[in-house]
């Protein structure tokens, strides 16, 4: 499987699959899972990152318990749209899960998702601790809200 183009997705997942977002950091991996009808992200965990091969065998035993059909990874462009080392270790990342499993994989920009849910938790007056202990869930949400809404706002997912 390749990386897919942000329509493509669709094509390469069956019916009632769901789709899975990442927020990839350095020590931690974000995850949020969409429901089957590809219109809801809701936060699951944040996975604390070991070596590539456990965190790997960890994620893929939440896509097979949650019938996972594709992953939406954060894309961590810099704010004038270039890439940079952050985004060659996401793609680094994505090409070693592919050689492991083929599952496709789409990459959605991820500029100011940890602004927006950080925004957000202050606004609820949530004190630092409960802040980071969600952080990267919330925003690999984000991520993954921003990518569903993507697909029903140029009709690549039908509306019921």
């Amino acid at each position: 499987m390749t990386i897919c183009k942000p329509n493509d997705i669709k094509q390469h997942i069956s019916s009632n699959q769901k789709l899975l977002g990442l927020d990839i950091g350095k020590k931690t991996i974000g995850l949020a899972l969409s429901d089957a009808s590809l219109k809801i992200a809701s936060p699951v965990k944040i996975l604390y990152r070991t070596k590539f091969t456990p965190d790997a065998a960890a994620l893929f035993q939440l896509i097979d318990q949650t019938r996972v059909g594709g992953l939406v990874l954060g894309w961590p462009v810099n704010m004038d749209g270039s890439t940079g080392p952050r985004c060659d270790s996401v793609r680094d990342f994505a090409h070693a899960l592919m050689k492991m499993r083929d599952i496709p994989i789409v990459f959605q920009d991820e500029r100011l998702s940890t602004k927006a849910v950080e925004d957000a938790m202050i606004a609820a007056d949530m004190t630092r601790a409960k802040r980071a202990e969600r952080r990267d869930a919330l925003a690999a949400c984000w991520i993954l809200q921003s990518y569903l809404d993507y697909l029903h706002d140029h009709h690549i997912v039908a509306a019921p």
